[in-house]
């Protein structure tokens, strides 16, 4: 299982901690020891698992920001590097946050982050995004200059898309590149979203497990397609680079979200005559899922 919930997802729900923009203090110095053994450990077992796995600006955003060094990282230290190297910056939030608030920081280069981390019994699945999931899994990425661009173009996007009524498709869009998603590297899939390099089991499974499509990068596809939000996903979409996921998401959408307003989703196990398919899937685990999961008398 994966241990993010969704970071991009919002929540409309107040919270008596928020101030007017969202943004709160990391209070890096309440965080105890066992807190701090707690993102060793999993750092330490998605270190070595992730070398041969994750896509190469990940890696390199892993090293430049020295994630590890002293348990959780203090925000302000990751921002000195981070703003200098593409002008965002990691913001600490109470928890999930409004649309609007979510795409305007995005808008703005600033990323919402959860300060809280999961408890020792808790390594293996968490379902509201944590501090580790939030920061190991997705800031690494923002210290290259493509994808940057690509996190704040989205922002401005999530902005239109919700005055146009088309949240919805615009959200599978994220779940499937930044959360989920999978680039080709060399003639090689890698791992791109943070809801798979914070994940050990799910760094596993989206790369090695037979169970999942893995198909060619489609907007209008990608739009069409719900996920899973509580277990492993049934298809992956492997983004060519990271300069084409942006060229994609500059471009206008009205004329997509006109066509979106009358189309109905695709199956999760579907398979398109147009589908660009990397490895089709045998779907044994969802289907093992969903007998486990059947009622019987």
């Amino acid at each position: 299982m994966s241990t993010d919930g969704k970071s991009a997802a919002p929540s409309s729900a107040p919270s008596p901690e928020a101030p007017d923009d969202w943004i709160i203090d990391q209070a890096w110095a309440d965080y105890t020891a066992e807190d701090h053994a707690v993102w060793n450990t999993l750092y330490e077992r998605q270190a070595e698992l992730l070398p041969a796995r994750a896509c190469t600006p990940f890696l390199k955003g892993l090293d430049a920001l020295d994630l590890h060094r002293g348990g959780i990282p203090e925000f302000a230290r990751i921002n000195d590097e981070l703003k200098a190297l593409t002008g965002w910056q990691v913001v600490a939030v109470p928890g999930l946050v409004p649309d609007e608030v979510f795409f305007h920081l995005l808008a703005n280069r600033r990323f919402p982050a959860g300060r809280f981390i999961r408890r020792p019994d808790q390594l293996d699945y968490l379902q509201e995004p944590d501090v580790f999931h939030d920061v190991f899994g997705h800031v690494p990425m923002l210290t290259d200059p493509t994808f940057a661009d690509y996190m704040a173009a989205y922002g401005r996007g999530g902005e239109r898309a919700m005055a146009l009524g088309r949240l919805k498709n615009l959200a599978r869009l994220y779940w499937y590149t930044v959360e989920f998603g999978l680039i080709e590297e060399q003639g090689r899939l890698r791992l791109l979203g943070a809801g798979i390099v914070s994940s050990l089991s799910e760094s596993i499974f989206a790369l090695e497990d037979p169970s999942p499509n893995r198909l060619g990068f489609d907007l209008e596809r990608i739009m069409r397609t719900p996920y899973r939000i509580d277990d492993f996903q049934q298809v992956y979409f492997v983004t060519p680079s990271l300069q084409a996921l942006l060229d994609a998401t500059l471009a206008d959408f009205s004329g997509l979200y006109e066509r979106l307003a009358g189309a109905c989703d695709i199956a999760l196990d579907v398979i398109l005559p147009t589908d660009k398919v990397f490895r089709r899937g045998t779907q044994a685990y969802a289907l093992r899922r969903a007998h486990d999961g059947a009622c019987t008398d």
